[in-house]
């Protein structure tokens, strides 16, 4: 009878369809990886929204609200693009030139930015922006210079009013009303008296151009592009939303991140864990292959009939991954919308694209990993094939063990370059640790066993004879071992690692804030506090010092060599004396003095260190709307993390943030009565609480992405163990028959599956700690923090589940061959 192996593999998958379970499962999990991470990224790319202000301005001129910073020359130049912490603003010479265009009906500088009055915060505009927003006057007229339009209730023409602008505060008549909507009050300046109020004389946040009749919008953007050229962005359509800001460049970069960076890692581990599943589910039917092999099948046979039973079973894991993967990332997606991190009006983007690659790559795994495990039994001789088929095979693979030893000397190459280096440099290389290391376990994963085998197995061999039974298993059956704890390694790893740094860095900054914190009292505002408020705190009752903190952030440039890129650091532009602030804040100076003159910047010691800077340079930031500054470095200090990482006068940073009125006020004495009617009031532990949720939140990706890492890994584990054990049926019948106890073979079962569980665990630490110590080291200057109770749950979780998913098992393969 001719040998047909497409009906073999469909007989294979129909009469025993849990030696292909497992393989399922496996792929199914790979799948969802791959969609979730796929629609994430798909959506970064994508992403858009229409716009709000700019809806009836069907061209809008603005400046680029990223900077483009450039590396390298020639072949290895290289372009990141980094959104900007406030907005970029334009010259308002640029108007006249945008409006001189043919197809222009007129062109109307926009600018947005806050006034006061009194306790009330309230939106200012140019009049000149009604034209594109559609507001209209209940009474009076367009304001002139001295004039304001208001739209708050009980405003009436005519009035006097004193608004705080920039400058101080000023008085205004009311020229005009207009019908109060909902959100803070709004105010309307003339054009030009709005420019030079607004804290940016001569910029302008953008161009709003509107087009005479007749003429469509893509005519008219192409004509002030021309007539601008390079000093601004021209949009059209949903692009407009880019000139409103950088929130969707931050949303686009925060996805990108996840489906690509983070993606990229959860993408590999799952195609690793899925094809080790392949592989062992190949090598358990070792026995059936040397048959077909003793018979006269044909190597390409066995290959033929290999592959068959992939896509019969690898398609539909695939399909069926995509579901759960779609429900992940329209969960995640849903959690980062409510955190603020994505724009309410960005939708999740769902196209066949990433579902379709997802089962492409759980296809193409299964195959790759099928026709890697049948090579040698399909091509050894049949006697052979029979005789390996009973005992395990000793010699490593010529390709495997070789590169496995090449990542091992990696990651130990990449831990002492941590090691010896701070800052970014040894954060990167950090992460090389973990990534090598987890490749040289995957690759070296039968002698990795027989190590640990050898070391558990040691206290085993006293422990009685199903102990010593389970020592003598783990050593001769050294892959199947290997396939059990490879995906325990890869859950402690990656889990330790991403949650375990976020404790590290909250513990250090929470330590930072309570020794840096020497002030009494913190007033604060979200919007901001009038400039006049600063005075006012310093001449209250028992106050002996009193200072303005304007919080933002800069970017700077950090990593080396080619290797450089622009990383947010959160400043303060401080308005009062050194003497002041070194009263109310500790820094913990460690070079230089710290001044507050123009031109002057102190950084936090460890954000030198990645910048390549000391006391004495010159350091080139972009302030927050992009403006290049090259500050003069005169000290760094070690507090960074829990105040500032950047110390500078706020003379030198008002003219470069939406808002320049300050955020807090730190003052030395005082009381709560004397303070109490500028702000909300906080002491220093009331404050180090606040500034501690702001980082629970930031923190919240982290403990994500180790759940789902973390999660994929602890499934698989569990997919596994269960796959060896009923693998070994006969062998548990056999010690049956020979009078072991159901005792004593469970015993020897919870034995191995503790020996599985400490290996996995033991290692996946060792990992991870050769990742945070360099890691911890470069971010912050310290070990890193690993709170106990975490870690052993950690722990506890391994050890349930390896139980549990062995013993289970073993349970009811030992009922069937009563």
């Amino acid at each position: 009878m001719a040998y047909a192996p497409n009906g073999l593999a469909r007989a294979a998958v129909r009469f025993k369809p849990a030696a292909f379970a497992g393989t399922f499962v496996a792929l199914m999990m790979a799948s969802l990886i791959v969609a979730a991470c796929g629609i994430l990224l798909e959506t970064g790319l994508r992403a858009s929204v229409p716009p709000e202000r700019y809806a009836g301005a069907p061209v809008v001129a603005a400046a680029d609200q990223s900077v483009h910073f450039v590396t390298g020359s020639g072949d290895s130049k290289s372009e990141s693009n980094t959104p900007l912490p406030d907005q970029a603003r334009l010259d308002d010479s640029l108007v006249a030139k945008a409006g001189s265009v043919p197809g222009a009906r007129t062109a109307v500088p926009d600018i947005t930015f806050p006034v006061r009055s009194g306790a009330k915060d309230v939106t200012a505009h140019g009049w000149g922006s009604t034209a594109f927003t559609g507001e209209q006057l209940t009474a009076g007229h367009a304001p002139r210079p001295g004039e304001v339009v208001l739209a708050t209730p009980g405003a009436s023409v005519g009035d006097r009013t004193t608004l705080t602008t920039a400058d101080g505060p000023r008085d205004f008549r009311v020229s005009g009303t207009v019908q109060a909507r909902q959100g803070a009050p709004t105010a309307w300046f003339a054009d030009s008296e709005a420019v030079r109020i607004s804290g940016h004389p001569g910029s302008i946040d953008a161009i709003a151009v509107l087009p005479k009749k007749g003429v469509s919008a893509d005519t008219l953007k192409s004509q002030v592009a021309h007539a601008i050229g390079k000093k601004a962005d021209v949009h059209t359509g949903d692009d407009r939303s880019a000139a409103e800001g950088s929130e969707l460049a931050y949303a686009k970069e925060l996805l990108t991140a996840l489906g690509g960076s983070f993606g990229g890692i959860a993408t590999l581990t799952a195609v690793f864990t899925a094809a080790g599943t392949v592989a062992l589910s190949v090598g358990q039917r070792a026995r059936e292959y040397a048959l077909l092999r003793a018979i006269g099948t044909t190597p390409r046979q066995i290959r033929r009939t290999i592959a068959t039973e992939t896509l019969l079973v690898a398609p539909v894991a695939g399909a069926v991954g995509v579901l759960p993967g779609i429900a992940l990332a329209t969960w995640w997606f849903g959690q980062l919308k409510e955190k603020g991190a994505v724009p309410e009006a960005v939708d999740l983007s769902v196209s066949f694209i990433p579902l379709v690659s997802a089962i492409g790559v759980a296809v193409l795994t299964a195959l790759g990993a099928g026709y890697t495990a049948a090579r040698r039994p399909s091509r050894i001789k049949p006697g052979q094939a029979l005789s390996e088929a009973s005992v395990e095979r000793v010699p490593l693979g010529w390709i495997r063990t070789p590169l496995g030893i090449a990542a091992a000397v990696g990651g130990t190459v990449f831990a002492s370059f941590a090691a010896n280096n701070s800052g970014e440099d040894a954060a990167n290389a950090a992460l090389g640790v973990v990534m090598l290391f987890m490749l040289a376990v995957a690759l070296l994963g039968p002698l990795v066993a027989r190590g640990c085998a050898a070391l558990f197995g040691l206290p085993l061999r006293g422990a009685g004879a199903p102990a010593a039974l389970a020592a003598a298993n783990s050593r001769t059956n050294a892959r199947r071992l290997a396939s059990a704890i490879t995906p325990i390694v890869l859950a402690m790893a990656f889990s330790s690692v991403l949650v375990f740094m976020h404790t590290s860095e909250d513990r250090v900054a929470a330590d930072q804030q309570r020794a840096g914190i020497t002030a009494d009292h913190i007033v604060t505002s979200e919007t901001g506090l009038a400039p006049a408020t600063v005075t006012k705190a310093a001449h209250a009752d028992g106050v002996t010092s009193a200072v303005g903190l304007l919080k933002s952030s800069v970017l700077v440039p950090v990593g080396s060599g080619a290797d450089r890129w622009l990383e947010s650091a959160s400043t303060q532009g401080v308005t009062g004396s050194a003497a002041d602030l070194a009263d109310v804040q500790d820094l913990k100076v460690e070079t230089g003095a710290l001044t507050l003159a123009r031109g002057q910047i102190a950084i936090d010691a460890n954000l030198a260190r990645s910048a390549h800077v000391r006391t004495g340079d010159r350091l080139d930031i972009r302030l927050p709307d992009g403006t290049k500054a090259s500050p003069k470095v005169v000290a760094t200090y070690g507090r960074g993390l829990g105040l500032s990482q950047a110390t500078m006068p706020a003379a030198d940073l008002k003219q470069h943030v939406t808002s320049s009125f300050p955020t807090e006020i730190w003052t030395k004495g005082g009381s709560e009565q004397a303070l109490a009617g500028l702000g909300t009031l906080r002491d220093r532990d009331g404050y180090a609480t606040a500034q501690s949720m702001d980082r629970e939140l930031n923190a919240w990706a982290n403990t994500t992405m180790a759940a789902v890492l973390g999660g994929f890994a602890a499934v698989a584990a569990v997919n596994t163990l269960v796959m060896t054990v009923l693998d070994r049926r006969s062998e548990l019948g056999t010690l049956r028959l020979i009078g072991s106890t159901r005792r004593q073979v469970m015993h020897m079962i919870r034995w191995e599956a503790l020996l599985v569980a400490c290996a996995g665990i033991v290692i996946g630490s060792a990992i991870a700690f050769a990742t945070l110590v360099p890691m911890m080291k470069g971010l912050t200057g310290e070990s890193p923090y690993i709170p106990p109770l975490v870690y052993g749950s950690f722990v506890g979780a391994v050890l349930v589940l390896g139980l549990a998913s062995a013993t289970i098992p073993a349970r009811a393969a030992l009922k069937s061959t009563a």
